[in-house]
């Protein structure tokens, strides 16, 4: 067993991340082909109705599609 806390296994099917993985600047995570990013901020809720916790419901459904984070229909 190794002591570092970043490696790939044998074969190199699997990278295990012990420590920080950093993305400098100019890199990418990519994700079956698609760019992660971080999602944009999202307000804390405050409806009063159903109706405006749909709309802010899917305004944050909106923006982890735009970052990447879900797939789009």
């Amino acid at each position: 067993m190794s002591n570092v806390k970043n490696y790939a296994e044998q074969g190199g099917e699997k990278t295990v991340i012990g420590g920080e993985l950093e993305i400098a600047v100019g890199g990418k995570l990519t994700f079956a082909g698609n760019e992660l990013k971080p999602a944009g901020t999202q307000a804390d809720s405050t409806a009063s109705t159903i109706e405006g916790l749909v709309t802010d419901f899917n305004a944050l459904l909106a923006k982890l599609k735009a970052a990447g984070l879900m797939a789009v229909e």
